[in-house]
């Protein structure tokens, strides 16, 4: 009989819950096999599943793709391998099903019906769990989108069945006892984007627990501790339950606070007494969660009880040699406030970072929390992936609640909140679309930039008129490195960590920067300079550090100092309490330290460059300084345009000629011109419904333009001291006379 072993991997997200097993097509081939045939799965158990043909992406790797309950099933772990073979089955006369032991379940008067319709068409062995998606309007009430695991008791046939119409399906309410393996839980299907991390947490915790033999054999002694860490809602505690539901391990959680307790040498108490069960137990995970609050740095706490909790933490992990199968999984978003004798080989062996996933892993989060939800057709999770940069798994799933609330909103006028029983016709209608993906994406805001997002103004590259040699060389440095990196590696080149953009006030600078940030699509951290500026020592530089810090989790980033004079003026001037300088250095070392920054670019915008201390401005920091001067005949018409857009404009209005005349205005000026037109047509006529040229020409003489000749001389001197890239010698020129009356 045709069998092969192939090695088992974690299902895709959408096929969780569904009885499916995906092959690629050679194995398919190798077993005449087609798709929708049934087979059977034989590891230490055998079950049977229904095959499907897998993505592109997993073929010639000898793998089958499995989910959780069918792992279970068939009593494997992923990495494991299996047997597998083309199954005889036989069609289902009767089929008694039956929660697990601590599952009380009351079923409904069509719950056997509703039951049925789901698991149509499904192969069943016995004593297999049959996963039954719970809905909305369903007898039995779990969360929707979650399956309810069922125990297949008995069979009629014997053997692998197919539940077809014919199928009696017979519900039993009491749980059935000596069924050992429960379902339900969380398996690694519900988490998505932490690949390589749930790869490393296995190699930790699965493998000493199922064989550590490999572990003796090569003389060294198996981990100890886990200590997952990062930013809040990335999954760390999920990734915890995962494991110790996959590995079949007790699971022994422990809630930092609640151990802590008044009386003296009670919270010690209690920790030991879990690791004394969890060592009876055995194998057994003990769950930390929040290992800051139960153990802090011992030298910044002044509670003794804190230190006596750490110190007595600490005895129990070295004494673990003689615990067998224990293992320490601890979580925490603070990780520089756990005591660091905790952080050392031996207690805690590794680290794992639980970051902010990226596109892909946005995908696959959305995929597992869109599972059970109606979408339309023109939802696209490729392009949600993308709009949610810095979302990590609580924010996504927080995404699609709001989104389905708003598509429930759409329905709620033609619900009768009195009658007991919603037609089934009109959830059947109900539908989840694009619009309220969109409507959502408003209102959730990603979690680790609460405290420093901006929002991002709308603005394109068309709304910023006339600077066309600043807009390329902008677009050169923060555009590129972060849309067409390979462009860089190419030419084996670094791309530039800053560019600095100054020019008379009103040029359009921020402008500039917003409409990078929106155009890359990244997120924007905005720092006016003087704002981060404390009276507190030290507090001033805190904020920078943490703004970086920010900065770095959830890129790609752009941050943007406006008015960067007043944060970073030249040392050395300071006659007050060095807090400038102090900023200075804090700048100087992030910027300097960017090389591990990734997708971090730092813009500056600035009137008054020769204020800046030099340090900043050489080459490494701020790379790019790009005067943002002027605009010419051309440009200022180009901007013209896009301020009276929306503007009702008479036959005889020439911007073309307005642009001609107002030499040395600058953007900020020629909006204000437009403004002033429109209000002119006003005070003259209340229903004026058009602006003539003559409004135009009347609010020139009231706008007067910023640029002087004075000015423009100054920035010229200044951009030629740039060309020479020397700080030093416009160093004495501070005195900033020029161009400032």
């Amino acid at each position: 009989m045709n069998e092969v072993q192939l090695e088992v991997a974690k299902a895709y997200p959408n096929d969780s819950g569904r009885g499916i097993a995906r092959l690629d097509p050679d194995t398919l081939l190798h077993l005449k096999l087609s798709p929708g045939d049934i087979i059977e799965i034989e590891g230490g158990e055998t079950t049977a599943a229904k095959v499907w043909r897998a993505d592109r992406q997993d073929w010639n790797t000898d793998t089958v793709r499995i989910d959780g309950f069918t792992r279970q099933n068939a009593d494997v772990g992923i990495g494991e391998r299996v047997t597998i073979r083309k199954a005889e089955a036989k069609k289902a006369k009767k089929l008694t099903l039956a929660p697990p032991e601590e599952a009380s379940v009351q079923f409904g008067s069509d719950a056997a019906g509703m039951v049925k319709r789901q698991i149509l068409k499904r192969p069943v062995v016995e004593r297999d769990i049959v996963p039954v998606m719970s809905s909305t309007n369903h007898p039995f009430m779990r969360s929707p989108g979650q399956a309810i695991p069922l125990i297949a008791v008995e069979t009629d046939p014997e053997g692998v069945c197919l539940i077809t119409e014919d199928t009696e399906v017979e519900l039993r309410e009491e749980p059935i006892s000596g069924f050992e393996k429960t379902g339900g839980g969380i398996t690694y299907e519900d988490i998505g984007g932490l690949q390589n991390e749930i790869q490393r947490v296995r190699e930790m915790v699965e493998l000493p627990m199922k064989h550590p033999q490999i572990f003796k054999k090569l003389g060294i002694e198996p981990p100890q501790g886990v200590l997952l860490h990062g930013p809040p809602g990335t999954g760390k505690t999920l990734l915890a339950k995962a494991v110790a539901n996959e590995t079949s391990a007790s699971f022994f959680s422990i809630a930092g606070p609640e151990i802590i307790s008044k009386y003296y040498g009670e919270s010690e108490q209690q920790l030991r007494e879990i690791f004394e069960d969890a060592k009876e137990e055995s194998p057994a995970i003990i769950f930390i969660d929040e290992l800051d609050s139960i153990a802090p740095k011992r030298e910044d706490v002044t509670g003794e009880v804190e230190r006596r909790v750490v110190a007595q933490l600490l005895t129990m992990m070295d004494g673990l040699e003689t615990r067998g199968q224990v293992i320490v999984i601890a979580a925490t978003n603070r990780v520089d406030s756990v005591d660091p004798a905790l952080r050392r080989p031996g207690r805690f062996d590794r680290e794992i970072e639980i970051g902010v996933p990226d596109e892909i892993g946005r995908k696959e989060i959305l995929q597992i929390h869109t599972r059970g939800m109606p979408l339309s057709d023109d939802v696209s999770l490729d392009h949600l992936a993308d709009e949610t940069h810095g979302f990590v798994g609580a924010d996504i799933e927080s995404l699609t609640k709001e989104a389905a609330m708003k598509a429930l909103r759409r329905y709620l006028p033609e619900i009768d909140l009195d009658e007991e029983d919603i037609p089934p016709s009109l959830i059947d209608r109900m539908i989840v679309k694009r619009d309220d993906f969109g409507g959502a994406l408003g209102e959730v805001e990603p979690s680790a930039m609460r405290e420093v997002l901006v929002e991002l103004p709308k603005i394109t590259w068309n709304d910023v008129g006339g600077l066309d040699n600043a807009k390329q060389q902008v677009k050169e440095s923060v555009e590129w490195p972060l849309t067409a990196r390979e462009k860089f590696q190419r030419m084996g080149i670094e791309p530039p960590k800053g560019v600095l953009l100054y020019g008379p006030p009103g040029t359009g600078k921020t402008l500039m920067a917003k409409a990078v940030a929106n155009e890359t699509n990244a997120n924007f951290i905005s720092v006016r300079g003087p704002q981060l500026l404390s009276k507190w020592v030290g507090e001033s530089e805190k904020a920078i550090r943490q703004t970086f810090r920010k900065a770095r989790q959830v890129s790609p980033t752009i941050v943007f100092f406006d008015e960067l004079d007043a944060l970073a003026p030249a040392r050395g001037q300071d006659m007050g309490n060095n807090v400038s300088e102090r900023v200075v250095n804090q700048l100087l070392t992030e910027l300097d330290g960017l090389e591990e920054m990734g997708d971090v670019m730092i813009i500056g915008a600035t009137n008054r460059p020769d204020m800046i201390d030099p340090a900043l401005i050489r080459s490494g920091r701020f790379d790019r300084l790009v005067l943002i001067g002027e605009p010419s005949a051309e440009g200022r018409e180009q901007i013209l345009d896009i301020h009276t857009g929306g503007m009702p404009l008479a036959p005889d209005v020439s911007l073309h000629e307005v642009a001609e005349i107002t030499d040395g205005y600058v953007g900020s000026d020629l909006e204000s011109i437009a403004r002033e037109a429109a209000i002119e047509a006003l005070r003259e006529n209340d229903d004026a419904d058009e602006v003539e040229m003559r409004h135009f020409r009347k609010a020139m003489e009231s706008v007067r333009p910023t640029i002087t000749d004075d000015l423009m001389e100054y920035y010229e001197q200044m951009q030629e001291r740039f060309k020479g890239g020397g700080g030093e010698e416009f160093a004495e020129r501070r005195d900033g006379r020029i161009g400032f009356q």
